[in-house]
């Protein structure tokens, strides 16, 4: 068993609605450590993960990640949760007609921040954390697939989390610009202490960019490591 584990699962099955898609997971994961959930589609990899930011409850087992409890969570609670999560999905989810730097402050608008210079700092400082120094008066238009996805994880980073939840992240990607976006995620577990899981249907990243695998099969979620 992993001390201080930052996500662990014991026993937990996982439904969709009335259908088990993932029967007695067992894992956990370190601080720092970047890991890939792979198998084919509807094999229950986004169930998974959605089980992390509370979107399907868990009802059999136990389950915490950073430090809350999934199977006594309560609906208000939820946002929390999510607020102390970073979430990268294929689809960035950015307003166009806005700027970089609009994006982001509005994040941290909704999740109670207050100061302006402060806030103003935070967004210099996750994008300069991401590649993106100097972006934040970019429109969003101007950017390409690429450097959307950077500003995706600089929204992720905004309120430091101690995980970031990939569903997915390069699946609108070319491979170089994929490369890219897995070096920078292996970078900030590496440097600042992320925990990083990430759905994937590109093995080539795995073998490029080693790291712990989970699959998703027959109804298991197996540590290939």
């Amino acid at each position: 068993m992993i001390l201080n584990a930052v996500i662990s699962f014991e026993h937990v099955d996982i439904y969709q609605e009335e259908a088990l898609v993932l029967s007695n997971v067992n894992f956990a994961v370190a601080p720092a450590e970047m890991c890939y959930i792979v198998g084919k589609s509807g094999s229950g990899k986004s169930s998974l993960l959605k089980t992390m930011y509370g979107v399907l409850p868990i009802k059999i087992g136990s389950a915490k990640i950073a430090n809350f409890s999934l199977e006594t969570i309560k609906p208000k609670e939820i946002p929390i949760l999510r607020r102390s999560l970073g979430m990268v999905f294929q689809d960035f989810n950015l307003f166009d007609d806005w700027s970089v730097g609009k994006n982001l402050l509005y994040i941290l608008e909704a999740t109670g921040w207050k100061e302006r210079p402060k806030m103003t700092a935070r967004v210099i400082q996750v994008l300069e954390m991401v590649g993106l120094g100097g972006y934040e008066k970019k429109s969003i238009q101007t950017l390409s697939g690429g450097e959307q996805q950077r500003v995706v994880i600089a929204r992720a980073l905004l309120n430091n989390p101690p995980v970031i939840i990939a569903d997915e992240p390069t699946g609108n990607l070319d491979p170089d610009t994929s490369d890219e976006i897995l070096y920078l995620l292996n970078r900030l577990a590496r440097e600042f202490g992320t925990t990083i899981m990430i759905a994937t249907h590109d093995y080539r990243l795995i073998q490029k960019f080693p790291a712990r695998v989970f699959k998703c099969e027959s109804g298991q979620l197996i540590d290939v490591k």
